[in-house]
């Protein structure tokens, strides 16, 4: 496997987590392996820092966290060092949207998270959005809605599961994001190892050095990366950095 991998970039939801959202005690053993053999292991996940953040602190520390799909990166002292906010004009859209088909919406927002059981109570302009989402099981429904997003060229159009649908600012990604990393770090995306199991993991995945799918993946993703992994459930995330460690 390749031996000049010097970061490993690790989504969470489906990849490093399980589905009841720990991570695994083989997980967290490759993970401090891997950071005492000198490699850095940079969380990159569509959470925000609050989702997350109690997570990285049990991983031990970190050169840089990738949060929101890229719409924020933080220092190993959690302080904030990138932030990529939607436009207002693009968020008013998709709240009539929301109103138009009934959908169930989620967000992250500078003020806080917001979604259909707990909506945000001020106008849309008084936020400052981070990433807007909906979750649509109706999959006609979701075809609608994915071809008019998709059509703006100033947003970024991903998901986290089948059903949803994760909106950032054109541009705003995991791979975009790992390439500042890497800049700020002195190191090339070809040393990158970049394990997920999403769409919103898909750039990541290509641009790595060494992209990998869990084998819970969407389909897409597998067949954008360079080899697949064991499922969130097998401790894929260990045995995918157990293969570059030896």
């Amino acid at each position: 496997m390749k031996e000049d991998i010097k970061l490993i970039a690790l989504d969470l939801d489906g990849t490093l987590v399980s589905h009841e959202g720990t991570v695994s005690e083989a997980n967290e053993k490759a993970v401090k392996e891997a950071k005492e053999q000198g490699i850095h292991v940079v969380l990159s996940t569509g959470r925000s820092l609050s989702r997350c953040r109690d997570i990285a602190e049990s991983l031990g520390r970190s050169s840089y966290i990738v949060t929101i799909n890229g719409g924020e990166i933080y220092d190993h002292e959690f302080e904030l060092v990138e932030q990529n906010k939607l436009h207002h004009t693009h968020v008013e859209r998709l709240w009539e949207l929301k109103k138009e088909h009934g959908l169930y919406f989620w967000s992250t927002t500078v003020q806080g998270l917001y979604n259909s059981q707990d909506p945000f109570e001020n106008e849309v302009h008084q936020y400052d959005w981070l990433k807007f989402g909906f979750d649509i099981e109706d999959d006609e429904v979701r075809e609608v809605i994915l071809e008019e997003l998709n059509n703006n060229e100033e947003l970024e159009v991903t998901n986290s599961s089948p059903t949803n649908i994760e909106i950032n600012p054109v541009g705003v990604n995991k791979a975009a994001a790992l390439k500042k990393v890497c800049k700020w770090l002195d190191l090339d995306m070809s040393q990158v190892m970049a394990v997920g199991d999403s769409l919103n993991d898909m750039a990541m995945i290509k641009e790595a050095g060494l992209g990998v799918a869990m084998g819970n993946a969407q389909e897409d993703v597998k067949k954008a990366a360079a080899f697949t992994t064991a499922t969130n459930a097998e401790d894929g995330v260990a045995r995918a950095i157990e293969k570059v460690l030896k």
